[in-house]
């Protein structure tokens, strides 16, 4: 069972270039996570799900931290996620920036990162 979140938009201030963490750009998010929602579909219950604001406010959080590179916000977005729902069995987060300033017409880049909550 999956929960996706797609293209948030958000605007931030990553990049190695001086001029990136100033002027800023646009950026997407999209989230997939793995987990079991079956009794929250029968009872409509919230509590027996994944609430994809908390997801949407944990994405925003870790995009407004300027990093130099968008693997280090995806790798963020990730550990967050997986610290705070402890319902997240698996997720799947890609960071897109979009056009990305390049000696070349490339309308955007984007990163992707999966990890599986270890069994304890």
């Amino acid at each position: 069972m999956k929960i996706q979140l797609h293209t948030i938009r958000i605007y931030a201030y990553h990049g190695c270039l001086p001029e990136e963490t100033k002027i800023g750009g646009h950026y997407t998010v999209d989230v997939t996570i793995d987990t079991d929602f079956s009794e929250a579909a029968q009872t409509d219950d919230l509590n027996k799900t994944v609430d994809y604001c908390e997801v949407f406010e944990i994405v925003k959080e870790e995009m407004s931290i300027p990093s130099k590179l968008i693997e280090h916000v995806g790798k963020r977005i990730v550990k967050s996620l997986l610290n705070k729902i402890s319902r997240i069995e698996k997720v799947q987060v890609c960071v897109t920036k979009i056009a990305p300033p390049m000696n070349g017409d490339v309308s955007a880049v984007s990163i992707t990162i999966e990890e599986v909550r270890l069994k304890s």
